[in-house]
């Protein structure tokens, strides 16, 4: 099994640590609803957990939640209302949406303003060690201090330094060191410290909370790609400083990022399509197979008409694991070809994009096997445990149809109409059937019928 790791920039073969692989991904500033941008991390990070537990291994995982921020407090004045109230409004719709993408629950979700104490501790231990120091109640990282600064984002001090904006009355001792602890401003929330009222730079909690969780040393740590720099080099200078563990990460693993119209799509850019809105039109289902028919690395670009053509797919897959053909004797359907090409896949680097297509594959078998009386029920287990490993219910709906006795019916007089060759009219009815939204099935156990969606 091969990730790819950001810091190396290659695949590397997976050897965690122990059986108990130790897992860190960025979470969310709760200071607005989640848009699909979200979607797209967490879902694929909620795939490499479940495939990582598919392959047998313990998956400790912790997600933080950014609740305090400069974003938070500006919202929450803009509305009139505490920044802790609004952060937890938004946190609990966040928990709403990944439920309603079928997203796992991580096994711990700290906040900031619930580790202020470690966070506190973990700010002073690196004054002491002299990898930090104190200004006007700020504390700033000395990036200076830290061995192979840009290590993960490749880049070399000297350029960073030329690009950075310095403003006119920056005191720090380097341009580019970071703040870990933030003098109180009038009107925001804050904690005593030594160094006076303050709260939190935004570096330094997932370093702690991190450390807290998981230990000095994890297995993956997750994120988009625009996490690289500078908030991923920042956590990585500042943990490797703290603690002497090096590395602080055996993989760092970055997934592309949703574009809308060529854009990056961003709060600030006004494009966001929030997550809301896609469940509300589209199925849990189709905006995984969405997400998942690309590579995790690479960049997606949405469209409603790549949502819809996933839609379709999430149904023939959906049909596929529930077809009913009742037959027992006889060989089976093998499919473990497509388990074999399923795990090949994703042993390479999360390659879920092929997955997807041995699925794919795999569901175009079961049918065909269907209509020539072979055995599926077997086949249609394994799909369903490796649509599982993808986060797919494949659920069928269930709503009521008041005109099945009627829907029947017809069928049964459009198979005789086909058995006495009267193609025009079973025709017939097979066309007004379609446009009332129900489709025919012919199969080799007779014809079947469903209602779409």
């Amino acid at each position: 099994m091969k990730i790819y790791d950001t810091l190396s920039s290659q695949k590397e073969d997976f050897t965690p640590d122990s059986d108990e692989v130790k897992m860190y991904v960025c979470g969310v500033t709760p200071y607005d609803s989640c848009h699909i941008g979200h979607a797209m991390s967490y879902v694929i990070f909620d795939v490499v957990r479940r495939y990582l537990k598919f392959r047998d291994y313990n998956v400790k995982y912790v997600q933080n939640f950014t609740d305090i921020d400069d974003k938070i407090i500006a919202r929450a004045n803009e509305r009139g209302i505490p920044a802790k109230e609004m952060a937890e409004e938004f946190i609990n719709e966040y928990f709403e949406d990944m439920d309603g993408l079928n997203i796992m629950r991580a096994d711990f979700y700290p906040r900031a303003t619930e580790e202020v104490p470690d966070i506190i501790r973990v700010v002073q231990t690196l004054i002491d060690k002299g990898h930090a120091y104190e200004l006007n109640g700020d504390v700033y990282f000395r990036i200076q201090s830290a061995d192979n600064y840009g290590k993960l984002s490749h880049r070399k001090l000297d350029d960073m330094r030329a690009g950075a904006r310095i403003e006119v009355d920056e005191a720090k001792e380097y341009a580019l060191d970071f703040a870990l602890w933030k003098a109180a401003k009038p009107g925001e929330p804050s904690w005593d410290s030594p160094w006076g009222p303050g709260r939190p730079g935004w570096h330094i909690e997932c370093s702690v909370m991190s450390q807290k969780y998981l230990g000095d040393s994890l297995d993956i740590h997750g994120g988009g790609q625009d996490l690289v720099f500078p908030h991923h080099e920042n956590e990585i200078a500042q943990s490797e400083a703290f603690t002497g563990v090096i590395p602080f990460v055996k993989y760092w693993m970055h997934n592309g990022l949703l574009q809308l119209d060529q854009e990056k799509m961003s709060k600030s850019l006004g494009n966001l399509i929030t997550v809301k809105e896609i469940l509300e039109k589209s199925s849990a289902d189709a905006l995984r197979l969405f997400v998942l028919s690309s590579h995790y690395r690479s960049p997606l670009s949405f469209s409603d008409e790549g949502l819809a053509a996933m839609e379709r797919g999430a149904e023939r897959l959906t049909r596929a694991a529930n077809l009913e053909n009742g037959v027992t004797q006889g060989d089976p359907l093998d499919a473990n070809p497509y388990q074999k090409r399923f795990i090949e896949a994703m042993d390479d680097d999360f390659n879920s994009a092929q997955a997807v297509a041995a699925l794919f594959d795999l569901s175009r078998e079961i049918n065909k096997a269907s209509e020539e009386g072979i055995p599926i029920a077997n086949a249609q287990n394994t799909l369903k445990k490796l649509s599982d490993v993808l986060g797919l219910k494949l659920e069928e709906d269930h709503a009521e149809f008041d005109g099945g006795p009627f829907v029947d019916l017809l069928v049964e007089i459009r198979s005789e109409l086909r058995a006495a060759k009267q193609w025009q009219l079973s025709d017939i009815i097979r066309d007004r059937l379609t446009q009332l939204g129900i489709s025919l099935e012919d199969t080799a156990q007779g014809t079947k019928w469903r209602q779409e969606k």
